[in-house]
């Protein structure tokens, strides 16, 4: 089976280089073609286009920004509906609108193609490593046929319902993260305010029934050190999710407070010019409301998580 991948970025580099290496033969295309050597180097073909890419390959991959780039990639002049074969597959695998990929469902259909929104979560560790989970929305005999493509990038590939329903899946997985990570600055500046040091606090709440579940784990990392470069998931992709999703709750009319408090926090930290840190960032703005200071010491931070490591 001839492949194409479309944006090799971090994510997209990594799964599409495991592709490659699981046999796959692999035709790829970005928009610097620079960021296709490593793969062009492994014996993958490169299309000058979209189009290009499409009428060579049975299916196709793409890892992108968001909907508007989805949208021109898949549309737009020279995308893959003008070269795409009758039968061909096409799997997004970005964070998408699910509206989008239901346009481009459509389109796909009508020229005897079939679309699908495959949104995968494990980071760009997941994505050198093959640990994924790829929630898929679409025909499901079109999942089960492609599902080789799919197990070549990631260890959790699920079909989860018709067209647009991986991209609710991920929105979903995607805005509890989030919402979590607002709550926590909450409760942790409460807790310092009133007297706890937060090294003090994470060690104690760690053990408690959520901390064990693994919430509590990437906190070290840019919270509690208050250090948020270079980041692991930047701002700006961040408020895009968030903006996604309340977009999605406006549309099914469910009400989502959380989430647009989260969305609110997020626009005041992208104001603040911190859209290229991590994500994480505008839990900053809680810290500075409450009056507390959160920036526990490197080396006392690393020897507390090594000691949760051996209880």
């Amino acid at each position: 089976m001839r492949i194409g991948f479309i944006g090799l970025g971090t994510m997209g580099a990594s799964m599409a280089a495991n592709a490659q290496k699981a046999g796959f033969e692999l035709v790829v295309h970005d928009v610097r073609r620079a960021s296709a050597a490593r793969h062009i180097a492994a014996g993958a073909v490169w299309a000058d286009t979209p189009a290009a890419l499409a009428a060579q390959t049975e299916v196709v991959l793409t890892s992108l920004p968001g909907p508007p780039e989805v949208e021109a990639v898949a549309l737009g002049p020279n995308g893959l509906l003008d070269g795409m074969r009758a039968g061909g597959a096409y799997f997004d695998l970005s964070t998408n609108s699910p509206a989008t990929m239901r346009k481009v469902h459509a389109a796909f259909a009508a020229k005897g193609a079939h679309a699908l929104d495959a949104p995968v979560s494990g980071g760009p560790r997941g994505a050198a490593t093959g640990k994924l989970a790829i929630w898929v929305g679409g025909e499901q005999a079109v999942f089960d046929r492609c599902k080789p493509v799919l197990d070549a990038i990631g260890d959790q590939a699920r079909y989860v319902g018709p067209i647009g329903a991986g991209s609710v899946a991920k929105l979903v997985h995607n805005m509890f993260g989030y919402i979590m990570t607002t709550g926590l600055a909450e409760v942790f500046t409460m807790g310092v305010k009133a007297g706890i040091e937060p090294l003090a606090i994470w060690e104690a709440v760690r053990q408690g029934a959520i901390g064990r579940r693994g919430a509590f784990d990437a906190m070290p990392d840019q919270f509690l050190p208050n250090t948020y470069e270079p980041p692991a998931f930047a701002l700006r992709l961040a408020f895009k999710d968030v903006s996604l999703a309340c977009q999605l709750g406006r549309e099914m009319g469910v009400p989502m407070r959380l989430a647009n408090l989260v969305h609110a926090e997020m626009t005041e930290a992208m104001n603040r010019g911190w859209a290229d840190q991590d994500s994480r960032s505008a839990m900053k703005l809680q810290v500075e409301r409450a009056g507390v200071t959160i920036a526990v010491d490197p080396q006392r931070l690393a020897e507390a998580v090594e000691g949760m490591k051996k209880k």
